[in-house]
Order: C-alpha cells, then sequence, then structure tokens
C-alpha cells in the first residue's frame, strides 16, 4: 500500500477521540502529505536543473584529481611528505564524494527507488566521505600550524609514519559517527504506520526537522561537531597569524604567504558555507519564515550546489599549487605528448 492509501485509510479509520488525541497527526499531515507528494512525483525539469552542478563538479574533479592522487603515490619522495598525505586524502575523500553524491542524485532525478539496505549503505558512505574530508581539512592545518610554530622538531612531530596512522584515524572516525548516529536511530525508531521511502539527501534534511527527538539531537550534534571542526581551523589561522605577522611574510598582498592564506580560506568559506546555509534553513523553517517548499529548494541548493562545488575547486585552487605536483604533471604530459609525436623507426 503506498503513502497517500495508508494515510487516508488510517485518517478514515481513526475515531474523533483518537484524533483530538493525537495533535502530532494533525500538526504534521499537510506536511507530510507535501513530502510524500514531492518524492513520488518531484518537479521533473527543476530536477533535472539540478543535476548539472554535482555532474559537472564530478566531470571537473575526474579530470585532474587522478592525475594528482597518481603523481602523490608514485613519488617515494612526495609521499614521504605529510601535507603530500593529506592532500592526497582529502582529493580521495572529495572524489569518492562526488561520485556517490551524484549517483544518488541521478537516482532520485530519475526517480528510481533504491532497495532500504542499498540506500543505507549509500547514505553512510556519503558521510563517511564527506567527515573524511573535513577531518583531512583539520588535519591540513595542524600540519601547517605544526610546520610554522615548531619548524625545528615538525619532522619528529609528524613523520610519514605516523601521518599515515593519522590517516587511518581520520577513516576510523568518519565511519564511527555516523555509525553511531545510524544505531541510535535504529535503537529509537518506532515502525511507522505510514513510511516515505526515499533516498534523497535534501528530502532527508528536510524530514529531520519534522523527526523526533532522537533524530533532532543527532541532527544538533551533527552540526555542533562541524561548528567544532570549523573553530579548531580557524582558531590555528588566527594564531598563525598573530605569530607571523611580525616577521615580514605579510607586507605585500601578493606574497605567497598571503595567496596562500587567501586560497586557505577560500577552500575553507566553501567547505563550511554549506554548515552556515543549512542553519540558516532550519532557523527560518522553524520559525516559520519559509514553507516546506521553499525549504527543500534551499535544501537541493545546499546540497546540490554548495557541498559539491568545494571538492571539484579543491585540487585546481589548492592541489595545483604544489610546484612538485606541478612540475611532476606537466613532465608526465610532455612526456607522454613527445611519445604520440615521435615517429615509428622502421626497421
Amino acid at each position: 500500500m503506498n503513502f497517500l492509501a495508508c494515510a487516508s485509510t488510517m485518517i478514515l479509520n481513526a475515531t474523533p477521540r483518537e484524533m483530538d488525541s493525537n495533535r502530532t497527526l494533525d500538526l504534521d499531515e499537510p506536511s507530510t502529505y507535501m513530502l510524500q507528494e514531492w518524492i513520488i512525483s518531484p518537479p521533473y525539469t527543476d530536477m533535472k536543473m539540478f543535476l548539472i552542478p554535482p555532474i559537472v563538479c564530478l566531470v571537473a574533479a575526474i579530470l585532474v584529481i587522478p592525475s594528482i592522487l597518481f603523481v602523490i603515490f608514485s613519488s617515494f619522495s612526495i609521499r614521504q611528505e605529510t601535507r603530500y598525505l593529506l592532500l592526497g586524502n582529502a582529493l580521495l575523500c572529495d572524489l569518492m564524494y562526488l561520485i556517490f553524491y551524484t549517483l544518488s542524485a541521478i537516482l532520485n532525478g530519475a526517480n528510481l527507488t533504491l532497495p532500504k539496505y542499498a540506500c543505507v549503505l549509500l547514505l553512510f558512505l556519503l558521510a563517511v566521505t564527506y567527515c573524511g574530508g573535513l577531518l583531512t581539512a583539520a588535519a591540513m592545518v595542524l600540519d601547517i600550524f605544526l610546520a610554522i610554530l615548531f619548524p625545528l622538531r615538525y619532522v619528529a612531530i609528524l613523520p610519514s609514519s605516523r601521518t599515515k596512522k593519522l590517516i587511518v584515524l581520520i577513516w576510523l572516525s568518519s565511519g564511527v559517527f555516523p555509525g553511531i548516529i545510524y544505531l541510535v536511530l535504529m535503537v529509537t525508531q518506532k515502525p511507522a504506520l505510514c513510511p516515505m521511502n526515499t533516498c534523497s539527501v535534501p528530502i532527508i534534511l528536510v524530514m529531520t526537522l519534522h523527526g523526533d527527538d532522537a533524530v533532532k539531537l543527532c541532527y544538533m550534534l551533527s552540526v555542533a561537531a562541524l561548528f567544532l571542526c570549523l573553530a579548531l581551523i580557524h582558531g590555528c589561522y588566527i594564531i598563525l597569524y598573530l605569530k607571523t605577522r611580525q616577521s615580514g611574510i605579510w607586507e605585500s598582498i601578493f606574497s605567497r604567504a598571503s595567496v596562500t592564506f587567501l586560497m586557505h580560506h577560500t577552500i575553507l568559506f566553501f567547505y563550511f558555507s554549506p554548515l552556515l546555509a543549512l542553519v540558516v534553513e532550519t532557523l527560518l523553517y522553524l520559525n516559520a519564515v519559509i514553507g516546506l517548499q521553499t525549504g527543500i529548494w534551499m535544501s537541493l541548493t545546499i546540497c546540490n550546489v554548495l557541498m559539491v562545488l568545494p571538492k571539484a575547486l579543491l585540487p585546481y585552487l589548492y592541489g595545483l599549487r604544489y610546484r612538485e605536483i606541478s612540475s611532476s604533471l606537466k613532465f608526465i604530459f610532455r612526456m607522454k605528448r613527445l611519445s604520440l609525436v615521435s615517429p615509428v623507426v622502421s626497421p
């Protein structure tokens, strides 16, 4: 039985006393119907427009990320440096997230319903790769912090062997946090009389605002953890600026330190602007400033544009700025071009 028939039967069979005692049903009925109507028959023209950003970002990432990863992990000298290992892990997380999210967006745009456990696995992988990217970004800032403030002890504090253990810890932490949230929700949630089957991340974000206390608690903990990560990163940058402002590296706006600082903040802005937009959307929605349909469109914009854009920009704005990586890529492409244009020697 589909959702509309199920809900209609439940309402018709309910007695007036039951309807009065269950005020949650009356309050949430219009929103629930609108959500399910969106899931069953979304506006396909507008939805297809929202498929363009993830696909474009995925193509842009595929064009350069595999080459950078090949340079990092094929060169012994490059992969011995902490900054390159962390950069490679960040690019790997971003590429995997773009692949999984684009797959999810295409399936939802085509109105294809995944089986329950396949949907759970896809959402779990999305959460793991997204958390992995954020934690790696925080580790990259910590690496710069240690390299500048403790230059003589930096190699002893964070050698390549310890960096590899840190990367393993990042992946484990990225899997533990979503796993705990999923187990809590699986234990606390009761089977719904008329469940809504969807694997769309924007719709799920809106549905969390209609959830019970356990769902809202997990939502607030996730947002608080992301804000804590953001505060840690910006705190390190502020300390770095205060410690190095008298060294003279900030005198010119076009100095390498200033440009690097600007690039870092640009990437961080793109990484955490979706979080700020999501908090603003939640506050506007809970205070009845915007309606449900506007909230869905805002969630689509956040998930399909703001969350995927920095993952496509990172290799271009950050990865290619490293001289070793850019020179290695130029050498590889030059050798490939020479091998293509070299004449074939006849016997």
